[in-house]
This record gives structure tokens, C-alpha cells and sequence, in this order.
């Protein structure tokens, strides 16, 4: 059987959490993890602010410090119980994300619901660099 990424999106989107804008953006000045799984050109264009960037395509490797990231592993990934809330252009991307990393072991994650396309339409703050 062959699947489409509209059916793989709609299988995670089945079983994460996903948060509107409107229900993130009062909790933006708590402890909370935002991960930015664009790639970093769209993540320069504009970004929730405090967002750190962590392509979706090295989102898992980041978690273990694999070689395939130089051993490298972001601090934002060092705790599999903290609030993390992934976020991409329209939401599919971050749905994917947030299903890996709950499978991971990731306890407290969820994905903007929309993405940054729904938080801009919402008239929300950006950060631009």
C-alpha cells in the first residue's frame, strides 16, 4: 500500500496534541520549548519569538547526538518531559515532528495548530533577524 505525506500528516494529526495560536501565545513567556522545523532560509523570513531552528529533516538526530549531526545535540532536546511545541508553515511538517518525537519518548509535546501561517494570520508577533 502506498501512502501519501497528506496521509501520513492526517496519521499523526490523529495522535498528537495540537494547540491553536490563540492558546499559545499567552503561554509564550512560560518555560516552553519552541521548535521552528523549517528549514532555516523560511525560519530567517520570520519566527515565533524565543523559537529556536531545528529542521525537521535533523529534528531526530538532534534528540541522541547522532553522527549523522556531528554528535551534536541541541539543549531544547535534553528533557523528554518539557513543553515543547513544534511549529511549521501550515502544520504538517510540525504534526510529523510531534508524533516522532512522542514515539521518542517526548511526554509534554504538541503542534501549532496552522502553523506560522495561522499565527501571522492571527496578527500575532513575529521575530524577524
Amino acid at each position: 500500500m502506498t501512502l501519501s505525506a497528506n496521509t501520513l500528516v492526517a496519521e499523526a494529526r490523529a495522535r498528537i496534541r495540537e494547540l491553536t495560536p490563540e492558546a499559545l501565545a499567552p503561554r509564550l513567556a512560560d518555560d516552553i520549548v519552541l521548535i521552528d522545523v523549517r528549514e532555516p532560509a523560511e525560519f530567517e523570513t520570520g519566527h515565533l519569538p524565543g523559537a529556536i531552528n531545528i529542521p525537521r529533516g535533523v529534528l531526530e538526530f538532534q534528540v541522541e547526538a547522532h553522527p549523522a549531526v556531528a554528535c551534536v545535540t541541541d539543549p531544547a532536546l535534553s528533557a523528554r518531559d518539557r513543553d515543547i511545541v513544534v511549529y511549521c508553515r501550515t502544520g504538517g511538517r510540525s504534526a510529523l515532528a510531534a508524533y516522532n518525537l512522542q514515539r521518542m519518548g517526548f511526554t509534554r509535546v504538541r503542534s501549532l495548530a496552522g502553523g506560522i501561517t495561522a499565527w501571522r494570520e492571527q496578527g500575532l508577533p513575529l521575530h524577524l533577524r
